[in-house]
């Protein structure tokens, strides 16, 4: 039985109900799409990578290692936008079209208002999540100080530790679930259906998680573990991870939401 998102004008949206294990189809497909447009993969992969340098770099620069963790967290938040090429690339494969580099970066033009809206609402919780750990840190440790040797002490290995790691998971988790729910298909949803508001779509990804809580659960979590895989190499993963979660990204869409006729 699907579940009717209530909408005030346009087509009326549908979310369906998927199998626990329809994640796994998604991933697959996402990589069949990686292997049929490598080019625009390879681009956006680089571009992942370069942009984890930047941000590590930058806070190296600025005597600001404490920030690493969470600024990765945080560039994270920002993903979902950031991949609206691969959303793009995906959908041209499935009409049997040639994506191009040219056309996955200027993808956003097919929405470009309701995108803006979309961003300024990551950017906002990217915000929230910076200036909140940067007071979770201050709270616990004060001013920073010290080598990274000394950061990983203080942070991992001291008294204060402990409560440390659990305030700042539980906030983290808390800002990125808000967004995954919002975010999980309204942005594919924006790009495949360029009449839809961003209310709409942001009230239709919280209802396809709502109502596949389970499956959405497991893509999330493997959403995770696939960002980390990724990192962990000197962010050279990336250039893998990120582009499969973007095209899978696409299938998980096309899968929860179907658009019909008000």
């Amino acid at each position: 039985m699907d579940q009717t998102v209530p909408v005030f004008a346009g087509p009326a949206p549908h979310v369906r109900r998927v199998a626990l294990d329809r994640p796994w189809t998604w991933l697959a497909r996402g990589w069949d799409d990686l292997r049929a447009a490598p080019g625009v993969g390879l681009v956006y992969g680089i571009t992942f990578v370069v942009a984890g340098y930047a941000i590590a770099t930058g806070l190296v620069a600025g005597d600001m290692l404490y920030m690493l963790l969470p600024a990765a967290a945080g560039f994270l938040l920002l993903a979902p936008l950031l991949a609206v090429g691969l959303y793009e690339t995906s959908r041209l494969i499935a009409q049997g079209k040639t994506p191009t580099r040219y056309g996955a970066f200027t993808a956003f033009r097919a929405n470009p208002e309701h995108m803006a809206y979309m961003g300024l609402v990551l950017v906002l919780v990217n915000l929230i999540w910076t200036r909140m750990a940067l007071l979770i840190f201050a709270l616990f440790f004060g001013t920073p100080r010290g080598t990274l040797a000394d950061l990983v002490e203080m942070t991992l290995f001291s008294s204060a530790s402990l409560p440390f790691l659990i305030v700042g998971t539980g906030v983290g988790f808390v800002l990125a679930a808000v967004v995954f729910a919002i975010s999980a298909v309204s942005i594919p949803m924006l790009l495949d259906r360029p009449e839809t508001p961003v209310w709409t779509a942001i009230a239709t990804s919280v209802v396809a998680v709502r109502e596949n809580f389970k499956p959405m659960a497991l893509w999330a979590a493997l959403i995770c573990a696939l960002t980390g895989f990724g990192m962990v190499p000197l962010f050279l993963g990336l250039a893998v991870t990120m582009p499969l979660i973007g095209h899978a990204t696409w299938h998980c869409y096309r899968d929860l939401v179907e658009i019909r006729d008000a």
